[in-house]
Formats: structure tokens, C-alpha cells, sequence
């Protein structure tokens, strides 16, 4: 037991299963009671905001019911939170609450009730703004030397600082050399604000030069007029930052910035005061008043759960906390001045104070007692007996001449074999679009060395279809061509050829376990190979296994210069049937969720009506309310089993829509002779996503990433080549039109002559690696995966 501990004074676990961070916790009198007494309020990632007032009976009692003062749940994501005078009109503090796209204003007010657990505290939204960009973090103060009021900046995750006046939108400004948001804090001594930039450097802004600067909501990087923003000063730290604090109670002016591995004391003009190394991995950070003039102490938690008070560089005091804190506050309660708030990861919310917990245990007294020789040499000689009766059956067994053997399969030695059985099964009703997996091992070298091994399987065609009659009227007809003499379709399919069949085997037929019937015809003149099927995208996995075994039977042979070739047209139009017909379940899906959104609020406003009218003591006629709530609660069933059968339907489409595509991009890849880079760029821009989400889909992606390649290496001429992203957010189309017209532009460009590549390093794809699974969702027979450690 640890004889310094931080005890706990309150503490509070807050639901399950929710996220905190730095900014999700602050305190002061957020109600505007005018006591001096401080609240703690909450933020989580789940939208759950929360407003304590801590009052312990007893050191360690925990939270009593009436602690909670306010919970409400938001829609959005709580980012940060912060106390302050930022409505125009009034003096009182508000609650300025950040989500990701929003930031939000509140009033908190007290009603006083009859009795002491009579008060009641509720929420007003004063005002909001609607954020155009994705937002980081904010800091608040006096811009520009104000008087009574305070203003907010907001960070965004592209790196652009936006400026509000309370209920109004200031100015916006881009960082310049902007990659990755880093703490950003407002000194009020020099009207400043203070970052750490990617390159790993703390840089100070003032706001008149933020003000003057060029307007970043005007096409910052391309507008003439207006001043270039730059830094006040810079100081190259070379670590991150993990929080920035400009304390306002001392006297000296300083800025402080914590590292990961060291905490650095600044001057107002950058120059560093002090620094202390660090000889663990803080997680938070707060400095506070110290009673010695010129210094100022801080604490500093870690994740080895202990929190640590520095005066300046010297170590005073040393805690040890039930968690690790992500946040940590000084604040006064009612009972108790200048206790010690912190905030864990997942909810831990403690107030304590520093002090000593000794141990009261002492050690049992050992009862001394005097030796025996005479029972000891007895006891002796018993073993001594046991012994030599253990040896003799020994030998014993050794005449039997019993043998042992142990076979023990050691993963970490070279040359090891793990054999791993796993059963594979059609998930759903339709074909899947691609046979591979991926298999990922994590293992530990005998020094401790973590490593991981990756390798890429592919599953037999045979899984998901059976041998079957040739068809010969089909509605998609696609025909390769290859430069070597026709060859046997039962040499490169074996498994699929049936007895009855002729031996010349130059039709072969695939019936798909759910999906249509494939047919495959060798020429018997020309090096031509059809292949035909009713369903335009059921053709892909045949269509691929056949160049792929194609290349697998020549290479054996000893054929170098073997090719395979499309000579056109590519069918556009048969491919963008599958393309329409995914976005119209998509737009019924949209229409389902309108729907079930009205609906719902009908519905709510019914029960409000019957619950007013049970509740009066007179209660009037209910006027056929009870009908037209079960005739809403029954709309709203049906309603919501159209839209999860359409969620349905719209899964299949785009698993047929991605075996379209695939086959969509190897015609092309084959027409045009594209190289293996080449055709990576084609799949990267024609199949970005693995599954449609609510707020992302196919549509837009593709047209986007279309788009780019139309404006840089697919251009008409270099002069045209725009270089830069677009950074308009994606939403969903009103129709098709404008994707099937931009990749028919596509298909046309490739074909007079035009060539895929990288306009620069920013527009590289960064692979993403699916880890093995024990369980896949393919065919419905068994397989055997092997594995080998070497």
C-alpha cells in the first residue's frame, strides 16, 4: 500500500461505455449563483452533458443523488467545453459547448423550488453556429483587448482558425504550412494565440495580423490583395504538444506547453524560462497559484496513475490515483477550497485531495519455540527412507524399459507448420465480389520484439458455383483475345468438367450457387474466348479466373510473351444499369428515413395529446386520437421493415455493383494495355469504398475521384492540369447524369491515348490492410487454411 495517495474527497462513475478527452471537462459557476462555488461540467463523446455540484457528507462518501444537478443528451459529439461571458447582451457566464460541426451557446439557470432538493436546473440554447469545416479544438479570451466580453476561435482539422463575435461570425484564416491540428491557447498579455504546428514547433499569432491577414473564405491561396500571414515568433521544441495553459494568477509573465517527454516554461516572446525532462508519459497537465513569489507550481498527471506537483522544476509531492486523467481542474466547493478534479478516459470523475493513507498492518509475532534434535533426527531419517524407495522403483521402470516421446509444436521455431480450419458459407443471397482474403499473424520474437506476418490467399472458384448445361442465347456477350493457339477449356478448368462431356471441351458452363449461369466458348479457328451470361455483373469471377489460369497454364509451358487482350467496345451502357439501379435504392433509402422522421414525430405529438388528456382531472372525449395513434404506430412498422428490407436489397447492389466495376476495370485494363500501377489507379478511383455508409456513398466518391483524374493526367492538354484537391464536401447526387457522363469522358480519354498516373504525392492511395478472419462469408463447403511460421 502506497503511503501517498490522492484521497478521495467525490467521485462519480459516469454510464458505460463512453469516451472522455482533455476538453470534455471544466469547472466554474456555470449557474451564475454568485457563492464563488464552482460546478463541474461533463462532456462526453456520446453527447451526454452533465453538471455536477459536489457535496460529500463524509471524505470518500461518493456522489449522493442530488449531486447531479443537470444531464442532457445532445446530438452531437461533445468536443470541448468552456465557461464564459459570450453573449453580447449580458455579463452572466454561459456554457459554450464545440461538436464537430457545431458550436452551441447555453444558459444554465436554477429555479428555486419549496424545499432544499426542490431546485431545478435547466438548459436554454442562447445561440448557435453552424460550422463549415470539421472542428479540432477552441480557445476563447478579450481579442483584441475587449472589455467585459469574451470571443471564441475555433481550430478546424484542415487547419483553418475561425473568429466569432458572440452571436456573429468574425473572420476565418488558414495556418500557414498546415498539416495536422495541434493545442491552441490565447494569451491575453499579448493579444496572441499560441500553437504547435506539425513541424513540431510552437508558434505564436498575434490577432491583429490574423485580422489584417488575407480572407480565408475567398480562395486564400490564390488572392492577391490582403497581407500573408505569418508567425510572431517560432521555437523549435522537436516532440509534440499535448496541451498549452497561459496562466493569468501569476505575476511573471509565462506560457507553458506540455511535451511528450518535457514540459516547457516560455516568455511572452518565446524565449524559454525553463524546462524539466520528463521520465514518464504525462496524459495532462494544469498550472496553478504557487505561495512562493516568482514561482508557479503545476500538476502534472501520467499514466502510470499518479499525479505529481512541480514547484517550477522541483518535485514536491507525488499522488497515487485510482486511474489515468486525461483532465484535471483545481476548483472550490461549498466544503472544501482548491480541490483536485481529474477526469478519466472512461468516466472516472474523482475530486481529491493530497494527503497520507499509512498502513496499519503490522506483522504476526512469531512464536519462538525451542528445538527437538531427537524429533528431527527422527524425521530424517524417515525421509531419508522415502528416498531410497523412490529410487528403487526407479530402476525398476528403467528394466521395463519405458519409453517416452513429446512432440510439442513450437510457433517461434523456424520451419513450424500451424494447420487452422475454418468453415466458409454464403452469407447473404448473391454472389460475392472477390474470392481473396488476407491472413494477419502477431507474434513476439525470443528478445521481446513484437512482429507481424501478412500473406494473401485466394478461395477456389468451386466454392460458389457447380458445373452446368451451356446456354446459347444470353443477354451480355463479352469476347478476349489472346496471341498463342486456342487451348482445351477442361486443361484450364479440370474440376469443372463432367463425364458426359465432349472431349474437344470447348464450351463450358458455370451455374452460380445465387446468381445466374456463366458460359464459357473456346474458338475452334481463331485465339478467341467468349464469355456470355443473362447477368452482366456474374461474369466477373469467371471472367477472372479464366486470365488468371490463362497465365498459370502458359507459364508452365514456358510461354514468356503470352497476352491477353479486349478489343472493344466496353460496355458502358450494360454497366450503368447496375450503377442506376444502386442509386435508386439508395434515394429509397432516403425517402424511408423522411418518412419514418415524420412519422415519428406524429407519432410523439399523438402521445402528448392522450397523455394531457389521462392526466386532467376532467379528462375530455379522446376524439379518435387512440385510432390515429394505432393507425401511425402501424405505418411506422411497415415503414420501418420497407427500409431495413431496402437496407438489404442495397447491400446486394453494391456487392454486384463492385463485381461490375471489377469487371468494368479489367476490360479496360485489357483495351488499353495498362500497366499493373496503371490499373491500381483505375481501381483506387472506381472502387474507393468497401461499403456505403449513411453519410458517404459510391456515387460521390467515384465522381470526385473521377473528376481529379479528368482535371490532371487525363487532361486534354498540361496547360488545363489543376494540381489541387477539391475541398468541397461530398454529398449525395440528385441523379447519375453527371458520374456515367464524367467516366464515359474517362473510357474516352483512355482511349485516344491517354495515360493514368500520380500528379503528386499527395494524391497517393495509402493501402488498407484487412486483417485475417477464422470465418468468411463465401461458399458453402469446407477449406483448409495453412499457415506457416518460418
Amino acid at each position: 500500500m502506497s503511503l501517498f495517495k490522492a484521497r478521495d474527497w467525490w467521485s462519480v462513475v459516469l454510464g458505460e461505455g463512453e469516451e472522455f478527452d482533455q476538453g470534455c471537462l471544466c469547472v466554474g459557476d456555470v449557474d451564475n449563483s454568485g457563492s464563488g462555488h464552482d460546478k463541474i461540467v461533463v462532456g462526453s463523446y456520446m453527447g451526454l452533458l452533465r453538471i455536477y455540484g459536489p457535496r460529500a457528507s463524509s471524505p470518500g462518501s461518493g456522489a449522493l443523488a442530488e449531486d447531479q444537478l443537470l444531464e442532457v443528451q445532445l446530438r452531437d459529439p461533445i468536443i470541448q467545453l468552456e465557461v464564459g461571458k459570450f453573449v453580447s447582451c449580458s455579463d452572466l457566464l454561459h456554457l459554450a459547448v464545440l461538436h464537430p460541426r457545431k458550436l452551441s451557446v447555453y444558459a444554465v439557470t436554477a429555479t428555486a423550488g419549496n424545499v432544499e432538493h426542490g431546485i431545478q436546473y435547466q438548459l436554454r440554447l442562447v445561440y448557435e453556429h453552424n460550422l463549415q469545416r470539421t472542428a479540432c479544438n477552441m480557445t476563447y479570451g478579450p481579442f483584441g483587448g475587449v472589455t467585459g466580453h469574451h470571443f471564441i476561435c475555433i481550430q478546424s482539422m484542415d487547419g483553418m482558425l475561425m473568429f466569432f463575435e458572440q452571436e456573429s461570425y468574425a473572420f476565418g484564416r488558414f495556418l500557414p504550412g498546415f498539416l495536422l491540428p495541434g493545442p491552441l491557447c490565447y494569451c491575453g498579455r499579448t493579444d496572441t494565440f499560441i500553437t504547435v504546428s506539425s513541424a513540431r514547433q510552437v508558434e505564436s499569432y498575434k490577432y491583429e495580423v490574423l485580422a489584417v491577414a488575407t480572407d480565408a473564405d475567398e480562395e486564400h491561396e490564390r488572392k492577391t490583395s490582403g497581407k500573408r500571414l505569418t508567425a510572431d515568433w517560432t521555437l523549435v521544441i522537436g516532440e509534440q504538444a499535448l496541451d498549452i495553459v497561459v496562466p493569468t494568477f501569476t505575476s511573471t509573465s509565462s506560457i507553458f506547453v506540455l511535451g511528450e517527454r518535457n514540459v516547457y516554461c516560455l516568455k511572452d516572446n518565446g524565449q524559454i524560462r525553463f524546462m524539466k525532462k520528463l521520465e514518464y508519459n504525462p496524459s495532462c497537465f494544469l498550472p496553478y497559484a504557487s505561495v512562493s513569489e516568482g514561482t508557479t507550481n503545476l500538476l502534472m498527471g501520467n499514466h502510470n496513475s499518479t499525479l505529481l506537483v512541480y514547484q517550477d522544476v522541483t518535485l514536491k509531492w507525488a499522488a497515487q490515483l485510482s486511474c489515468v486523467p486525461v483532465a484535471v481542474r483545481v476548483a472550490n466547493f461549498q466544503d472544501l477550497k482548491g480541490v483536485v478534479v481529474t477526469l478519466s478516459g472512461d468516466g472516472h470523475l474523482q475530486c481529491s485531495y493530497m494527503g497520507t493513507d499509512p498502513s496499519f498492518f503490522m506483522a504476526p509475532r512469531v512464536d519462538a519455540r525451542e528445538i527437538n534434535y531427537e524429533e528431527v533426527d527422527a524425521e530424517m531419517k524417515a525421509l531419508q527412507k522415502i528416498i531410497k524407495e523412490a529410487v528403487r522403483t526407479q530402476e525398476r521402470l528403467q528394466d521395463w524399459e519405458l519409453g517416452l516421446k513429446c512432440i510439442v509444436c513450437d510457433l517461434t521455431g523456424p520451419g513450424s507448420t500451424s494447420f487452422v480450419m475454418f468453415s466458409v458459407f454464403l452469407n447473404e443471397k448473391y454472389s460475392p465480389a472477390d474470392l481473396g482474403g488476407d491472413v494477419t499473424v502477431s507474434y513476439s520474437t525470443p528478445t521481446g520484439v513484437p512482429r507481424v506476418a501478412q500473406c494473401k490467399f485466394t478461395l477456389p472458384l468451386r466454392l460458389v458455383c457447380l458445373p452446368s448445361a451451356p446456354s446459347k442465347n444470353s443477354k451480355y456477350k463479352i469476347t478476349i483475345d489472346t496471341n498463342k493457339p486456342p487451348v482445351s477449356l477442361g486443361d484450364i478448368f479440370p474440376e469443372f468438367v463432367e463425364k458426359s462431356e465432349e472431349k474437344e471441351g470447348n464450351v463450358l458452363a458455370f451455374q452460380l450457387i445465387a446468381g445466374s449461369t456463366v458460359t464459357v466458348q473456346a474458338s475452334k479457328t481463331s485465339q478467341r474466348y467468349r464469355i456470355q451470361s443473362d447477368t452482366f455483373e456474374d461474369m466477373w469471377l469467371v471472367t477472372k479466373e479464366l486470365l488468371q489460369r490463362f497465365d498459370t497454364f502458359f507459364a508452365k509451358q514456358g510461354v514468356k510473351d503470352f497476352r491477353n487482350s479486349f478489343a472493344g467496345p466496353i460496355p458502358l451502357q450494360e454497366y450503368f444499369e447496375t450503377v442506376d439501379h444502386h442509386f435508386e435504392l439508395r434515394v429509397n433509402a432516403e425517402k424511408y428515413q423522411d418518412l419514418l422522421s415524420e412519422r415519428a414525430v406524429q407519432f410523439r405529438a399523438i402521445q402528448r395529446r392522450l397523455l394531457t388528456r389521462f392526466k386532467d382531472k376532467t379528462p375530455a372525449p379522446l376524439q379518435n386520437l387512440d385510432t390515429l395513434m394505432e393507425g401511425t404506430y402501424r405505418q411506422v412498422i411497415a415503414l420501418a421493415d420497407a427500409a431495413e428490407e431496402n437496407r438489404a436489397l442495397l447491400c446486394q447492389a453494391f456487392a454486384r455493383l463492385r463485381s461490375a466495376t471489377h469487371l468494368l476495370i479489367t476490360l479496360l485494363s485489357l483495351w488499353q494495355g495498362l500497366s499493373a500501377d496503371q490499373t491500381s489507379i483505375l481501381e483506387a478511383t472506381l472502387l474507393p469504398l468497401l461499403q456505403d455508409t449513411p453519410q458517404l456513398g459510391w456515387e460521390e466518391c467515384v465522381d470526385a475521384a473521377v473528376s481529379h483524374l479528368l482535371r490532371t493526367c487525363l487532361s486534354r492538354s498540361p496547360k488545363d492540369q489543376a494540381l489541387s484537391l477539391s475541398t468541397s464536401q461530398l454529398s449525395m447526387p440528385k441523379d447519375t447524369a453527371r458520374l456515367k457522363k464524367h467516366i464515359t469522358l474517362l473510357c474516352d480519354r483512355l482511349g485516344k491515348g491517354g495515360r493514368l498516373s500520380l500528379s503528386s504525392e499527395a494524391n497517393v492511395q495509402t493501402p488498407v490492410v484487412m486483417p485475417g478472419q477464422s470465418r468468411m462469408s463465401l461458399g458453402g463447403q469446407r477449406a483448409t487454411l495453412i499457415i506457416v511460421f518460418s
